[in-house]
């Protein structure tokens, strides 16, 4: 029974132990279970690459790294050990380089070179180091930054010299002398303003009443644009007309009215007949009974 036991302990711990290494191993990103060729790669500087860093190929994933050792028989170098998919085969003369990102990761980007002979599994590529951003920084700006420092050590010198300058001062006590006159000016114009409110008032009433003004002109224009304009005018004409015919008449010797008008002696005549029949008019109102017989039976 004790020797079961014991088995059974013996068992447990194994598969423990199993457990924990494949574990540690899928927790570092390594599947042990998928068949990988292994190379090796020399470097010497690794920093920022890590155990299960991708290798990539023309952006595509095609492995991982599987172990970091420094190499104690060559010192002042790296051996990265590299885990690549079964089925690549690597061109000799390729190269496996280090580069970084912005935030400091590290991986391996594999640059194949156009070779029909190719390493074979566990040999040793090339490795080198992409120069990172700072090395960029560095390599670039530098010599400018260099180049502009006496620039900027004058244009400090010439600031200093502007500021201890009294004139400077001067010109900002002027300054603010303007700018408390300009505050001055801003209130007297808002008292101003503030006591002219009932002329804009006024003002907006005027204006109100001419609009009431031009409505009703619109209006009285609109009314004026439909009345028979045409037909009134063409009555006038005729009217007109009818006068003129009508002083022609009266100018013409042939009408009665024009021979009233124009033949003096009918005129004198028709003048000598209303004198004589109103002094018969008289004589009858004085002596009616000339004129007037009156018989009784």
């Amino acid at each position: 029974m004790e020797t079961k036991k014991l088995i059974k302990i013996a068992i447990c711990v194994i598969v423990a132990a199993l457990v924990l290494f494949f574990g540690i191993e899928f927790l570092k990103g390594i599947n042990l279970f998928k068949s990988a060729n292994y190379y090796y790669a020399s470097y010497t500087d690794v920093d920022g690459l890590n155990i299960a860093a991708p290798v990539t190929l023309n952006g595509f994933k095609i492995g991982q790294v599987r172990d970091i050792q420094y190499e104690y028989d060559n010192p002042g170098h790296v051996r990265v050990e590299l885990s690549l998919d079964k089925k690549l085969k690597v061109p000799k003369g390729s190269h496996a380089m280090i580069e970084s990102d912005l935030l400091g990761t590290a991986a391996v980007v594999l640059k194949f070179s156009e070779s029909k002979e190719y390493y074979e599994i566990g040999s040793t590529i090339e490795g080198s180091n992409a120069s990172g951003i700072m090395d960029a920084v560095g390599d670039d700006l530098m010599p400018s930054v260099a180049s502009i420092l006496p620039k900027i050590d004058s244009l400090i010198t010439s600031v200093n010299q502007l500021v201890s300058n009294p004139a400077l001062a001067a010109s900002i006590e002027r300054i603010d002398r303007i700018t408390a006159n300009i505050e001055a000016t801003t209130v007297s114009l808002n008292k101003m303003v503030k006591s002219s409110s009932p002329a804009f008032e006024n003002v907006n009433k005027i204006t109100d009443n001419l609009n009431t003004v031009s409505g009703d002109l619109t209006e009285f224009s609109t009314q004026l644009k439909a009345l028979p304009i045409d037909q009134t005018m063409q009555n006038v004409e005729n009217a007109t007309g009818e006068i003129k015919t009508l002083t022609g008449k009266l100018n013409s010797p042939d009408s009665s009215l024009g021979l009233l008008l124009n033949d003096k002696s009918l005129y004198n005549r028709l003048d000598g007949a209303a004198g004589s029949l109103d002094s018969l008019l008289i004589d009858v109102k004085k002596n009616p009974k000339r004129y007037i017989s009156i018989k009784l039976f």
